[in-house]
């Protein structure tokens, strides 16, 4: 559409042979088709364009190219691709049906001055978006998969709308539960770390995920970090030795007041085990909980969405308790510095990465912290939003750092109407979907199928719906009627040298303007 807004008809070098009076009628009638049907697409949010490579796009306007059949396999995808007689409609279907592992595209604009401002984001400086750093005890799913797809959307927008960004992602590798589950592989710790961590790289690769830095909290500049920030605490006063007995989930590396479980077990469902008391390090989170409400009240975007907001608030409301951030039965772990016998709570190591990876504890002027803190957006699993919205912002409370801009926490997906796990046997593998459908088709379909911040459901037959009405249907009859355009009228080619605007060009012009500012997508420019 912003190819047919910026291009001045007027230069059309095959234009219809008809009198005067006429064309210009018809022409004004193309216009006010076109007009309309950008009404329509705008309800698609511009950061399709984010979503979708080019050669994905030619692929769904390639002649002859088919629609997914229900309960389409991937050998019966293959069947398709090879029943397709001429080289070049093949290689476009391959973009449907196989994986692809392009390098992410990395667009950036200069004519682009950013995005609209909101009482969160200025719309122009530098822009910190970060995943949560993955836990490494089993391979990647679905859940992953939207995460990462969600900020790459985010992050490729503002690199398009102009934006300085850093996109961040990695792995957790850290805590009790990877020392247990390594253990049972026959492994060495941070051997198992090394092969878990590489098969998200990897994922992201698939997905084209265009993240400027991967990560892993075995990385030594992280644990440095890590305990420089632990020290900091320290001289702060907000770390003081303890003992602990209690409620604690190792697989949600997380404790539990006793008024918190449900059957017996922790809120997420995970089983519990009552830590009996050994020493342990505590941080002061209770000095921090009026504080913590005021931060909530005067910065009402800080979490995100507003049901999310809510729970926190009430969570912090009930009473926050010391806690305990160190342990001393395992030790795969950060050390406590100057106390081997500890190793640090694995949330405190975990959430100093989206300090660390900035080159934390360095904060002078130019570096890339200096740049990029506090970052704009966390985007995270509402099952862990209690880490990122209460203790990690009391964390930098504590240390006198600013606190990140916002906090959104989205939704789960089922399958089938069904909660998803293993005894169930119905874990999504975000390999096998692209394997089945294509990269892009699986980019659009978690990000187009629920509103951003509810739960989803994935089935077979909503995926090829969806492709085949929003992609086959709609995005490739709206390419194929653009390339008919210019066949038809411009010789077959967008012209080189625009010419002077004309007074309906003008118009034109304008009401794209209008629209992209109704849909909140800031200036639109002649010259963009």
């Amino acid at each position: 559409l912003l190819l047919v807004f910026n291009s001045n008809l007027s230069v059309c070098n095959n234009p219809p042979r008809q009198p005067q009076r006429e064309t210009e009628l018809n022409r004004q009638h193309v216009l006010h088709r076109l007009v309309e049907k950008a009404t329509t697409i705008m309800r698609v949010n511009s950061m399709i364009l984010t979503l979708l490579t080019a050669p994905a796009a030619r692929a769904f306007t390639a002649h002859r190219v088919r629609k997914l059949s229900p309960f389409l396999t991937s050998a019966a995808a293959e069947r398709q691709y090879h029943q397709l007689p001429q080289p070049h409609l093949r290689r476009s279907a391959s973009r449907l049906f196989s994986s692809t592992s392009a390098e992410p595209v990395v667009t950036s604009s200069t004519s682009l001055r950013g995005t609209p401002p909101t009482s969160f984001d200025d719309g122009t400086s530098p822009f910190e978006i970060t995943t949560p750093i993955y836990y490494v005890n089993d391979k990647p799913h679905i859940g992953h998969a939207y995460t990462s797809l969600a900020c790459d959307v985010v992050a490729r927008y503002m690199r398009l709308s102009g934006r300085d960004v850093f996109f961040l992602s990695g792995t957790d590798e850290h805590g009790q539960k990877v020392e247990t589950t390594a253990r049972e592989a026959g492994m060495d710790p941070q051997s198992f770390c090394d092969e878990v961590s590489q098969s998200f790289r990897d994922l992201l690769k698939l997905l084209n995920i265009s993240n400027d830095q991967f990560i892993r909290t075995t990385q030594g500049h992280h644990k440095e970090a890590v305990q420089h920030f632990w020290k900091v605490l320290q001289d702060n006063g907000a770390i003081y030795l303890g003992s602990y007995e209690g409620w604690y989930s190792v697989r949600d590396e997380c404790y539990y007041n006793e008024s918190e479980l449900v059957d017996g077990k922790a809120p997420t469902g995970a089983e519990v085990k009552w830590v009996k008391k050994e020493d342990s390090y505590f941080f002061k989170l209770s000095d921090y909980q009026d504080q913590l409400l005021e931060y909530y009240e005067s910065h009402p975007d800080f979490i995100a969405p507003d049901s999310r907001r809510n729970e926190v608030i009430s969570f912090v409301k009930g009473g926050l308790k010391d806690l305990s951030i160190s342990r001393t039965t395992f030790d795969w772990g950060v050390p406590v510095p100057g106390d081997d016998d500890h190793v640090m709570y694995v949330w405190l190591d975990a959430l100093t990465n989206y300090m660390s990876a900035l080159g934390y504890p360095n904060t002078d002027a130019g570096s890339n912290f200096d740049k990029f803190w506090p970052a704009s957006l966390h985007v995270v699993g509402k099952d862990i939003l209690r880490f990122h919205a209460v203790y990690w912002p009391a964390f930098l409370l504590a240390a006198g750092v600013p606190l990140p801009r916002r906090i959104f926490a989205h939704g789960w997906w089922t399958k089938d109407g069904e909660k998803i796990s293993k005894s169930l046997g119905n874990v999504i593998d975000p390999v096998d979907l692209i394997d089945t459908y294509g990269v892009d088709p699986t980019r659009f379909f978690l990000m187009s199928e629920v509103n951003f911040g509810s739960d989803g459901d994935f089935s077979d037959e909503k995926m090829i719906y969806k492709v085949n009405a929003n992609l086959s249907n709609e995005l490739g009859n709206l390419n194929q009627r653009i390339m008919t355009l210019v066949f038809k009228n411009c010789n077959k080619a967008v012209p080189t040298e625009i010419g002077a605007l004309t007074e309906e060009d003008e118009v034109l012009l304008a009401t794209a303007a209008s629209l992209r500012q109704k849909n909140g997508e800031g200036h639109f420019h002649s010259n963009h």
